[in-house]
């Protein structure tokens, strides 16, 4: 029988989530899978268990991610933290497209499956392979300077061209599939997916797109201009936002909170549906209404309709 590998991804900087981690790892030993981390998060979980009075023993049966077992060998990615955490887990397994199961120790923890009281429950899943797994739209994104490409990345929820200066505001040009749409001073653009549309691009007024829906956003931040509203375009469109020569500073660019990159004026960014989908593990097959009030604690009380479960997650 082959060996099966599970990676193990955490907050780190937070005790639940390091308890949580030894409590997976534990439990995952048990059942015979090896559990799999990252060189600097295993670390992490040495100098923590060295703190304690009985240190985790099932810490010294996790193997290291690129040493001892490669992305290409894991079955699913068992995330502990929020939805920065399942971000963070989705850049380590990006190539790969590796499932991805969340479990939230965070606040609203939107991306995650299960809480913190099914733990063990989550584990007995994934020992028994028991999870769906769907497909989430990814973007593709690269910054053009001077006509040459100088940088290239991704993003699960969204790219976002921010001004650098809090004082200044960045003055851009908007283009949908190679025709110029608008111009304007702002604060940012945002560039969002589906499951982006409750995240950063919820926060600026955008709307909730549901995750079965292939749809690109663009939702501008504080834009001075009569045209200036969230836009649904289709999913296969080339979205650019080109800083212009005229703004008084620089821009910057944000994918997922996570990966950045300097604009100066004249820099162009594309962003375009990726070819490569992330990967996300469910346990339920229910309806994305349910998770919207699930996790935006949304007043329902006194529905009495019928039971619908047409749109699903």
């Amino acid at each position: 029988m082959s060996k099966r590998f599970v990676l193990v991804v955490s907050h780190t900087g937070r005790e639940d989530a390091l308890l949580a981690g030894q409590e997976v790892c534990a439990q995952l030993v048990a059942s015979g899978i090896t559990p799999v981390m990252t060189s600097a998060e295993l670390a992490d979980y040495h100098q923590f268990a060295h703190s304690q009075v009985a240190p985790a023993s099932s810490i010294d049966s996790v193997v290291v991610l690129g040493e001892d077992a490669n992305a290409a060998d894991l079955e699913v990615v068992m995330v502990l933290g929020g939805d920065g955490t399942i971000l963070k887990a989705a850049e380590i397994v990006r190539e790969a497209a590796t499932p991805l199961l969340g479990i939230n120790l965070g606040h609203v923890g939107f991306l995650a499956e299960s809480e913190r009281d099914g733990l063990s429950d989550a584990v007995a899943r994934v020992v028994h392979r028991d999870y769906l797994v769907k497909q989430r739209l990814a973007l593709d994104v690269r910054v053009i300077v001077d006509g040459r490409e100088e940088f290239r990345t991704w993003a699960l929820n969204e790219a976002t061209i921010e001004k650098s200066a809090s004082e200044r505001m960045l003055e851009v040009v908007v283009e949908i599939d190679k025709r110029p749409l608008s111009s304007f001073g702002c604060d940012g653009v945002v560039m969002a997916t589906p499951t982006g549309s409750t995240a950063y691009s919820f926060s600026a007024g955008g709307p909730v797109v549901w995750p079965s829906v292939e749809a690109l956003l663009l939702v501008p931040l504080s834009a001075h201009a009569l045209f200036a509203r969230p836009l649904v375009i289709n999913p296969n469109s080339l979205l650019a936002v080109e800083v212009m020569q005229r703004s008084s500073g620089h821009g910057v660019l944000w994918c997922d909170g996570r990966r950045t990159w300097k604009l100066p004026p004249g820099a162009r960014v594309e962003v375009r549906k990726s070819e490569l989908p992330v990967r996300l593990a469910r346990f339920r097959q229910g309806p994305f209404t349910d998770r919207l009030v699930r996790k935006f604690s949304l007043p329902v009380a006194g529905w009495r309709g019928p039971e619908d479960t047409s749109d699903r997650d």
